[in-house]
């Protein structure tokens, strides 16, 4: 059931049109390639040998990666709708 002059199945397919985005930018994102380092890009480290065999082209070691995986930023999503509180701003 639509609202307003929505057709039937809108919301529907605008819950479909956002994860097919996310997924094709998921897909985007490349993995590491090339030969691993043998010390941390960042802070110099030695990076471990299991590590650098299980992900080949790694460039930074555990701590390194995980600290930039954390500050990474929430990206703002697509408003579809275009809700009256979205307009409002």
């Amino acid at each position: 059931m639509a609202g307003g002059w929505a057709k039937d199945g809108a919301v529907s397919e605008q819950i479909e049109a956002s994860i097919s985005d996310e997924l094709a930018r998921l897909k985007q994102r490349k993995a590491p390639q090339g030969e691993s380092l043998t010390f941390c890009a960042e802070c110099d480290e030695e990076i471990p040998t299991a590590r650098r065999l299980a992900i080949p082209g790694v460039k930074l070691c555990i701590d390194c990666m995980s600290e930039r995986d954390t500050s990474q930023k929430m990206r703002a999503g697509i408003n579809r709708r275009g809700s009256k509180d979205s307009q409002l701003k």
